[in-house]
């Protein structure tokens, strides 16, 4: 009889929560000082999210494969 290889979950796929929790609570970024490039707070806050979480996404990813 043939076994299904387990699925086991890696903790390293934990981490990907954290750009979801550092963008669940606006009340915390929706500001408008610091400024950055005549950017409010609010804006380069989520586009450096976006660019922390590929490269957290690209992190996680090499882990998995190894």
């Amino acid at each position: 009889m043939n076994n299904p290889p387990k699925q086991t979950r890696s903790r390293w796929t934990l981490l990907l929560a954290l750009p979801y929790l550092a963008l669940c609570f606006p009340q915390l970024y929706a500001r408008t000082t610091p400024t950055l490039a005549g950017f409010p707070f609010f804006y380069w806050y989520q586009l450096a999210m976006v660019i922390v979480t590929s490269a957290l996404l690209g992190f996680v990813y090499r882990k998995l494969k190894t």
